[in-house]
């Protein structure tokens, strides 16, 4: 599976005529993957609040279904780490907005994300052993605007 997704990376960054030194895929989870583009043209590749990125993921796992891979296989691409410390800081605020609805006692609802960080945040602070038996949380909304409501207990 990884010798898949790395040749069909290499494959749709030479059709799109971004340089790149090099496509390292780790496996994650069973059924989860993560590609990182080595480049010297990362902003290229990550675009404007990381459209460009977020936007060659979707059409490499469009291109590896095509090629007979089960749908629950994802794939997350990221460029010199920039999802990583997207995430780290997603991840951060969320910790901090659980603190604060603790100390409260009131419920805090975090900005719209889409629903990979939704879902980090999700089990994140399920997971903590801070947070666990003090706050819930659940998504509210619809669309592009849905965003993870902090509850103390």
């Amino acid at each position: 599976m990884e010798l898949l997704i790395k040749e069909t990376l290499e494959k749709l960054l030479n059709i799109l005529g971004v340089p790149y030194t090099g496509v390292k895929i780790t496996k994650e989870t069973e059924t989860a993957y993560y590609a990182e583009i080595e480049t010297e043209k990362s902003s290229l590749l990550i675009g404007w609040h990381g459209e460009t990125i977020a936007a060659i993921q979707h059409i490499l796992k469009c291109l590896i279904w095509k090629q007979g891979v089960e749908s629950k296989v994802q794939v997350i691409v990221d460029v010199d780490q920039y999802k990583k410390r997207q995430e780290e800081s997603v991840l951060r605020l969320a910790e901090r907005k659980a603190e604060m609805a603790i100390s409260n006692q009131k419920e805090i609802i975090l900005p719209p994300m889409n629903p990979y960080f939704r879902r980090k945040i999700h089990l994140h602070l399920a997971d903590s052993a801070q947070f666990k038996d003090k706050i819930i949380t659940e998504s509210v909304g619809e669309g592009e605007q849905r965003q993870i409501k902090i509850i103390p207990k």
